[in-house]
């Protein structure tokens, strides 16, 4: 229904109207004069009260418009008009009052607009994937990280959430259309299984239900947390076996010189034999030692000719060198690391002619990588091969590989296993090309 507008301060007219009529009623009732000079005098009183009344109702009009104006402006977010008003009457404080809320008004709305700005900046920046949706599953807001975790070119906003999961990994497709939170895994060809964990909330906004969906990568927290157990173990074993083998040591020499001046030959063997085996338990100890104490890696640019060289003085193998960036490592770390992938590269029945290691540069990273021609790894060795300990030869120790993912971890990089296609395996180690700032 049209609900029509009465112009303002009809009721002041009307009551002028009716205050200048009974005024003059009483005139003609009684003939007190002409019947044309009464109605000449009333009609002049009558435009004469209402143009004063006119006049002095105008800027009063004048000001409520504008504190209307004002206000619609308010309703639209605008808060930069003010109003002037040079009287001292009520109208005045009014206008102070409107000034003030306005201030007020534009100053919260500064500081939110700023409390956006760096709320925006956290949540791109985020390294977790954020992801928002409304209640027809189409993405209203998507970080930097989401971004690239869909592997988009351009803006996920608008886009829906079908569309987005119909070339993902299995994992994250059936964790997120059924919005379970908890941990799932992505199994990526060549790469190494990823543990990811998903979070989800629903709330209301602007009148429509939204999901947020919040992945977060938990691979390297969940192998730091394992790493940790892991050393913890190995110093408790590592102390118990000191404290154990230095007083043995020093026993066995005493025994040593007690059988020298028996001249008994059986006695001098068992004591030969007994520090043999010493000697292996101290290297021992020491071999796991230095994987629950691996130093904070000193990284500089390694060069490659030379170092290249110095590795294959210890292991034969095949060289190819793509890209023309650096390699940006600790020297000794890297090639503690490359002497146990090319070492288990020669122990695969693998011949020495298809060991190869290839180094390809990047602009940010460098991917080293270490192939054999020899039979590879069944499914359940490659899932647990990295992991302290686990060692499918009878005289390994289980440490080698779990001090490169310790080493390549160290550097803020990853390592991966994949059985090759044309047969053996394909060790990949990927570090970033990057020194640190005070370099």
């Amino acid at each position: 229904m049209l609900k029509i507008q009465r112009p303002p301060f009809t009721v002041v007219y009307l009551t002028v109207v009716i205050a200048v009529t009974a005024s003059f009623a009483p005139l003609f009732w009684l003939n007190a004069v002409p019947w044309h000079q009464a109605v000449s005098l009333y009609c002049i009183t009558l435009i004469s009260c209402l143009w004063l009344t006119y006049k002095g109702l105008t800027p009063l009009a004048k000001a409520i418009e504008s504190i209307k104006i004002g206000l619609l402006n308010f309703k639209d977010g605008d808060f930069a008009n003010q109003l002037v008003y040079h009287d001292t009457d009520a109208l005045s404080e009014l206008s102070r009052l409107y000034n003030e809320s306005a201030e007020q008004l534009r100053h919260e709305k500064r500081w939110l607009h700023q409390r956006e700005l760096m709320l925006d900046k956290v949540l791109q920046s985020s390294p977790e994937i954020l992801l928002l949706t409304n209640d027809n599953d189409v993405v209203v807001f998507s970080n930097y990280a989401a971004r690239k975790f869909f592997r988009a070119r351009s803006r996920l906003e608008g886009i829906t959430l079908s569309e987005l999961l119909s070339h993902m990994p299995y994992g994250v497709t059936q964790a997120m259309r059924a919005s379970r939170e908890g941990l799932f895994t992505i199994n990526h060809d060549g790469k190494e299984i990823e543990t990811w964990h998903l979070a989800t909330g629903r709330f209301l906004l602007n009148n429509q239900h939204h999901t947020l969906y919040i992945l977060k990568p938990m691979t390297r927290e969940l192998s730091r947390q394992e790493v940790a157990v892991w050393k913890k173990v190995i110093r408790i074993i590592s102390h118990e076996l000191n404290n154990s083998i230095g007083p043995i040591s020093s026993m066995l020499h005493s025994g040593k010189i007690l059988s020298e001046n028996l001249g008994e030959p059986r006695l001098s063997r068992v004591f030969a034999t007994i520090s043999e085996r010493i000697e292996h338990l101290t290297e021992f100890v020491q071999g796991y030692g230095k994987f629950a104490k691996l130093p904070e890696p000193k990284l500089k640019r390694i060069d490659l000719v030379t170092f290249i060289s110095q590795l294959q003085q210890q292991w034969p193998f095949n060289y190819v060198q793509q890209g023309d960036g650096n390699l940006i490592a600790d020297p000794t770390q890297l090639e503690q690391l490359l002497i146990n992938l090319l070492k288990n590269a020669h122990e695969s029945d693998s011949s020495g002619a298809d060991v190869s290691l290839t180094i390809s540069l990047r602009n940010k990273e460098a991917i080293i990588e270490v192939t054999d021609g020899g039979q590879g790894m069944t499914e359940q060795v490659l899932s647990q091969a990295l992991i302290p300990f686990y060692s499918t030869k009878s005289t390994g120790s289980g440490l080698g590989l779990a001090l490169c993912r310790e080493i390549a971890e160290a550097h803020h990089g990853q390592i991966a296993l994949q059985n090759r296609p044309e047969g053996g395996l394909r060790v990949r180690v990927l570090l970033p090309s990057v020194l640190p700032a005070d370099e």
